[in-house]
């Protein structure tokens, strides 16, 4: 079995570029003036191209189910990480479980992926 150290890379970077969108169309909104913030509009597209590409060249050796599980996991834990650090979303201790167990489903298919 070959070493696939690098798509493993590339699907943690791919995770970490999929909290990008969200973030940059929640800094996009309307600002005190009435005018919507185009550059973070930008750095979304420019967000969800780079996820896409780097998911991509993970999946060239993890399977689609692992690789889509853990790009979506990563993505959704850190926005919500985020959005709680600095958007004062909710931090209840039912949420905060549920987030932690997205992040055992990513170590899960980790630990027992064949590849």
């Amino acid at each position: 079995m070959a070493d696939r150290t690098m798509e493993w890379i590339f699907l943690f970077i791919a995770g970490l570029m999929e909290m990008g969108w969200p973030l940059g169309f929640k800094l996009s909104q309307v600002n005190s003036n009435g005018s919507v913030r185009f550059w973070w509009i930008v750095f979304s597209v420019i967000s969800m191209a780079g996820s896409g590409y780097f998911l991509w060249l993970a999946q060239r050796d993890i399977s689609i189910g692992t690789a889509y599980a853990i790009w979506t996991g990563i993505g959704a834990v850190g926005t919500f990480v985020i959005g709680i650090l600095f958007f004062k979303d909710i931090a209840t201790l039912g949420r905060i479980f549920s987030a932690f167990l997205i992040i055992a489903g990513i170590i899960g298919l980790k630990l027992t992926s064949s590849n």
